[in-house]
């Protein structure tokens, strides 16, 4: 099979080489002598592997391998150097290097090293081909089939369009995060990392020392200076929840990251530029907050470029066995009178409080059939679609604020896991700091 090979070293005759070598292999190769003209050849020619000296006239260390691994992670990059040392392979391995090659090199074992690094390549795409297929089919068991066809075209174009930032919106519970993660791991960023925040549980200080970073001093207790998740994230993702919660005096701050890729550690006096793309995600309705002046108008209209809503669990009853089906763990079984339960129940914490519910009458079943008894929802006797009328009053025992459903669903979590609560903070797909301020904050517990 016909490789494409990118030879990046500035000595023309290694250079040079290199090319003739893999030509008259019958591969396709090409040559570049500095880090500007290797990015060039790769947005035009998308090498399968590249081949990259250590010192560059405009890259040294190992500076291009980052840029490679962030503009194309498909490419197999292998590192060859005239002045190799542990350390520096130790790191270059760690930052995606497929190998690392001392000169002078020979050649038939870099021909070896090549087709193991385009092997490996291969499998990644196929891995992430076959990522994106099961992440499509699991989404595609939780909502109806026109909502999959827009919510899932706005998820692709939302990866594609990796500069834009991204609005997610539905009710708690109804996968906001999960669609975040799936933006990431389908966008071009995906070799990069995905990290997370929580506007609603820091505050205003903390969390713009998290995103941000701080210098020494910055505040009571800042000892050291401290990288932000916007440096942690690199070229990747940095995924905001609750962003309706976010602080005033963040808000202008932020709208200068996503306007101008810039910001400033607390305490600090140095802009820095930030490459990571934004996403957030909220419950609550922006243009009431931007109304009610606690958000800021520029900062709505600049996150709603592109904005996916999330349908509540109780417009798609029809689908709630079939989906909870799905959601139970292997070997468990659902009853046709545990269906009609579910059914029965307005789910107002949606998918997470009925994977939660699941899980908990697999445990309390014990390897029989789940029926009602096992569910032990509170008593609703009219239909889902219709428990949530403006004019109905919800039965009794059925939660009536999203608080209440919160806190049910974490009472839930922690009777499924006996009480351990990283467990639980790991069934509610939160963090452990997060599941300890919201036991705090509903009295839960210690």
């Amino acid at each position: 099979m016909s490789l494409s090979v990118l030879v990046v070293d500035d000595d023309p005759t290694v250079r040079e080489t290199l090319v003739e070598y893999f030509e008259a292999r019958g591969d396709s190769a090409r040559g570049a002598a500095t880090a500007t003209e290797a990015r060039r050849s790769l947005a035009a020619h998308a090498p399968d592997v590249a081949l990259i000296d250590l010192r560059l006239p405009d890259a040294s260390d190992l500076r291009l391998l980052e840029v490679i691994r962030a503009d194309d992670p498909e490419v197999g990059v292998i590192v060859l150097t005239g002045h190799a040392d542990v350390p520096t392979a130790v790191r270059a391995m760690q930052q995606g290097a497929v190998d690392f090659l001392e000169k002078p090199v020979d050649l038939d074992a870099l021909a070896e090293a090549v087709a193991r690094a385009a092997e490996a390549g291969r499998m990644r795409r196929e891995l992430d081909l076959l990522r994106a297929r099961d992440a499509r089919e699991a989404w595609a068991e939780t909502v109806p089939d026109d909502v999959v066809l827009s919510v899932e075209r706005l998820i692709e174009l939302a990866a594609r369009n990796d500069d834009a930032p991204v609005l997610i919106v539905g009710e708690t519970g109804t996968g906001k995060g999960f669609v975040a993660r799936r933006i990431h791991e389908l966008s071009p960023r995906r070799a990069a990392p995905f990290v997370e925040i929580n506007c609603a549980t820091l505050s205003a200080t903390f969390f713009e020392s998290e995103l941000f970073g701080h210098e020494r001093g910055a505040f009571t207790d800042a000892k050291q200076a401290k990288r932000g998740l916007l440096e942690v994230a690199g070229r990747g993702t940095v995924f905001l929840d609750e962003v309706a919660e976010l602080s005033a005096d963040v808000q202008p701050k932020l709208l200068k990251v996503i306007e101008e890729h810039a910001f400033r550690r607390l305490g600090g006096t140095a802009e820095l530029r930030s490459e990571a793309r934004v996403v957030c995600a909220t419950h609550q309705p922006l243009a009431a907050a931007v109304e009610a002046r606690r958000f800021r108008a520029d900062l709505f209209y600049r996150l709603q470029v592109l904005t996916i809503e999330l349908p509540p669990l109780r417009e798609r009853a029809e689908e709630i066995p079939a989906l909870a089906r799905s959601l139970l763990p292997r070997g468990a079984r659902l009853s046709e009178a545990g269906a009609r339960a579910l059914l029965r129940y307005p789910w107002p914490g949606n998918i997470r409080e009925l994977k939660n519910a699941l899980w908990r009458a697999t445990i309390i079943a014990d390897g029989a059939e789940i029926g009602p008894q096992h569910l032990a929802l509170p008593s609703a006797t009219t239909p889902a679609t219709s428990a949530v009328s403006p004019s109905s009053t919800p039965p009794a025992g059925v939660p009536t604020t999203l608080a209440d459903a919160e806190r049910r669903a974490i009472l839930a979590a922690l009777s499924a896991t006996s009480g351990n609560k990283l467990r639980a903070a790991q069934l509610l797909d939160i963090a452990r700091s997060t599941l300890a301020e919201k036991l705090k904050r509903y009295g839960i517990g210690d």
